[in-house]
């Protein structure tokens, strides 16, 4: 299977990227990534140019580059592409739109355009922010009406409706996925838990938005990336999978797991204003993937956070340079401003 990855040097891009050379060696993988700032070629500096493995630098938003990909034969794309920090949302919500919206209907065009020559499959990654905000009890289904309450989860939603409209106009062999927070190594320094580990790290402070009882269901990269995986070979097409890690806690407990693992103390946390917009309570109901196609997280939080701190404590220098901007530098060099 030869498989375009978009937005592959992101977090769980790049996770996924190692994952799947690792679980299928006769397979091919062709990384697209803009390079943004949360686009990061050392997540995959081990991975040289080969028969199975090339990186190309472009945007989704641009037709010319992601059509000729497509004309040269590949049997699925798996979208990660996005802009994903909240906060950047409701500072700029332009390039949300872009990337999000217009960059998930480029694809889905250049996919078309091949279709039905050859059938493509079209894994589009999307997120549980778009079913907006849960009271105390329940969880989202994949029936649960969407209601998104911020610029990123208004562009992943549009987008997931772009998706459904070319399955059902065009027949494309099109599957949605929604997942929880993840969280594991190569995650970009302002997410909550990177963000927690690495101020601790250094004994600085903490930031909580609001209380810190915020909830949110967190899994573990790896775990994501097998459900992903689940799907691409076994869903069916047109549908929606709901993915969750059965690990739902507010933020400020998740906040004091990692100073005690840390042996730091609690007075490095620090409460802030909280954000416009800020959801209250996430929890997944992932029955569906769970019957249909016997996925289930195998990773617990308590498991995969040691892993996680482990990881960024003998990393230090990767995200120090993503703190200071270093990496932007290093960018600039190689590839110029774009």
């Amino acid at each position: 299977m030869k498989i375009l990855v978009t937005g592959g040097c992101g977090f769980i891009g790049s996770n996924f990227i190692r994952y799947f050379l690792d679980s299928y060696p006769n397979d091919l993988i062709i990384n697209v990534d803009k390079l943004t700032y949360a686009g990061n070629l050392e997540n995959l500096a081990d991975l040289s140019p080969s028969r199975r493995y090339h990186f190309i630098r472009a945007d989704i938003a641009e037709a010319p580059p992601m059509e000729a990909i497509l004309r040269e034969g590949v049997d699925a794309v798996v979208n990660f592409a996005a802009e994903s920090h909240v906060d950047r949302s409701i500072e700029d919500p332009s390039a949300f739109m872009k990337t999000n919206v217009f960059g998930t209907f480029v694809l889905l065009e250049a996919v078309r355009k091949v279709f039905p020559k050859r059938q493509i499959r079209f894994v589009h990654i999307s997120t549980d922010e778009v079913y907006g905000s849960l009271g105390e009890t329940g969880a989202f289904t994949e029936e649960t009406s969407l209601a998104p309450n911020s610029p990123y989860s208004a562009s992943k939603t549009a987008a997931d409706m772009m998706v459904r409209a070319y399955h059902q106009t065009y027949g494309l062999p099109t599957f949605i996925t929604r997942c929880s927070n993840n969280f594991g190594p190569y995650q970009f320094p302002e997410k909550l838990i990177p963000l927690l580990i690495s101020n601790a790290i250094e004994d600085k402070e903490l930031p909580i938005y609001g209380d810190g009882m915020h909830v949110r269901d967190w899994i573990y990269v790896e775990d994501h990336c097998r459900a992903l995986d689940t799907v691409l070979h076994h869903g069916k097409e047109g549908e929606v999978y709901n993915v969750g890690g059965r690990s739902e806690m507010p933020n400020l407990i998740v906040a004091k797991a990692i100073l005690e693992r840390l042996g730091k103390p609690h007075s490095l946390l620090r409460f802030v204003k909280d954000r416009l917009g800020h959801d209250r309570r996430y929890a997944m109901d992932f029955s569906k993937i769970e019957r249909e196609l016997g996925w289930r997280p195998s990773v617990s939080f308590e498991e995969g956070i040691s892993r996680t701190i482990e990881w960024y404590q003998a990393h230090q220098e990767w995200w120090r340079k993503i703190k200071t901007g270093e990496y932007l530098k290093y960018y600039e060099r190689m590839y110029g401003n774009r």
